[in-house]
């Protein structure tokens, strides 16, 4: 029996460590299964998920010229078509309560998502007063680009004149 990338094999785990398992296959090869590749939600520690000498399901992504084999837990499992695993955020957390403070935003509030005249945009509704956003239109590639140089351009040019008034004007020396 050869090992084909895409076929799914039964293999035992025969050594753990930070960044993925080695599993041995029917042929008495051995490969390896990143971290990344062991659940759909994040894994910190595998220790949690796998331990030496259990037997699991694994597809063949790869197999290497060297003879290093690449396995995947999660490429194995069957789903039905069309579904798709939700990716785990680290900081998901479930929904969030209405109204309640998104945290503090980057950058000013008078850019293109900003919410006009106020303290930010934090409660879901537009304090600038000026209704529903226009509907969306196609933008090039040019449009974006240029839309976006002269947002950095005028945030860089804000930076500048606070970064000076600090200073104390143009023409004083730093310390």
């Amino acid at each position: 029996m050869s090992i084909e990338v895409g076929s799914k094999v039964q293999g035992k785990v025969t050594g753990i460590t930070n960044f993925g398992a080695f599993v041995e296959l029917p042929t008495g090869k051995t490969g390896l299964v990143h971290i990344s590749e062991v659940a759909d939600s994040y894994v910190k520690d595998i220790n949690d998920v796998l331990t030496v000498g259990q037997e699991i399901t694994v597809k063949v992504l790869s197999v290497e010229n060297d003879g290093k084999i690449g396995l995947s837990i999660k490429k194995a499992v069957d789903r039905p078509e069309g579904e798709r695993p939700r990716p785990a955020r680290q900081f998901d957390r479930g929904p969030r309560p209405a109204g309640q403070d998104r945290g503090p935003r980057q950058f000013d509030n008078k850019g293109p998502r900003g919410g006009g005249s106020g303290g930010g945009n934090r409660g879901g509704f537009n304090k600038g007063g000026r209704g529903a956003p226009a509907p969306r239109k196609e933008q090039t590639f040019d449009t974006l680009m240029t839309s976006f140089l002269k947002d950095s351009e005028d945030r860089l040019a804000t930076l500048k004149r606070q970064t000076d008034s600090k200073r104390g004007g143009r023409g004083a020396k730093r310390q």
